[in-house]
């Protein structure tokens, strides 16, 4: 269905949340990566009547559109899950267990780096870095952080999340939103959890506390004579 176009009633909604994130850049061009958000929030990817779409909201070609999407890594180009877990494997990580875990998160969904299970429940990815170093390892799910987790955590909330109870990120708001549901947040349309759950945690505040109690203060410029 990917490659027919949007029902007309899609299309136009699509177009009408295109024209408003338009109108936030003095070059539309420049609201292409978050229309493709938008995109995803509706199909769960970026799919080819996306970019045709996308692509003919702002006079562009195809191919300067799919540049685009199939650089960045936030975009996929075949259907993520309801839940996409992001595993970090990248060096912190994966020395604290993050190896280990990608293989346990296979195993108990029964699939692959970038594929998805055949109930669309979950899909997963190998993610070079989730920026989190001081809480490894760490896995997202639609981009929300699970922090310090094991094969065994990790596992315990994916079957949370299959049996339909609500579960919550370590930081960020209070129930965790489906793929779709973040997917419009980043296209700029806000969900109203901004304020929600922990922010900074203790471990990423650890060195101003330390800094602070010490007195230490960053060295100030010179001024030129």
């Amino acid at each position: 269905m990917a490659d027919k176009p949007f029902s007309p009633e899609v299309e136009a909604r699509l177009r009408a949340d295109s024209a408003e994130i338009i109108s936030r850049y003095p070059d539309a061009r420049s609201a292409l990566i978050p229309m493709l958000h938008l995109m995803q929030s509706e199909e769960g990817f970026v799919s080819p009547r996306s970019i045709a779409l996308c692509a003919d909201i702002l006079g562009l070609t195809r191919a300067q559109v799919s540049a685009v999407a199939t650089f960045y890594t936030q975009f996929h180009r075949h259907p993520t899950g309801e839940y996409h877990v992001g595993v970090c494997t990248n060096a912190v990580c994966a020395i604290l267990g993050g190896d280990q875990i990608m293989r346990s998160v296979e195993d108990h969904l029964g699939i692959r780096d970038e594929e998805t299970t055949d109930d669309g429940k979950f899909s997963l990815e190998a993610i070079e870095c989730n920026a989190a170093c001081d809480y490894a390892p760490v896995v997202m799910i639609n981009w929300e952080f699970f922090d310090n987790q094991t094969p065994e955590s990790i596992n315990g909330i994916l079957d949370d999340l299959r049996d339909g109870k609500p579960v919550a990120p370590t930081r960020g708001p209070d129930q965790l939103p489906t793929f779709k549901e973040n997917e419009r947040m980043l296209a700029g349309f806000e969900d109203g959890h901004a304020d929600e759950g922990v922010g900074a945690g203790e471990s990423t505040l650890r060195g101003l506390k330390i800094a602070r109690d010490n007195g230490w203060t960053a060295p100030q410029p010179k001024e030129e004579n």
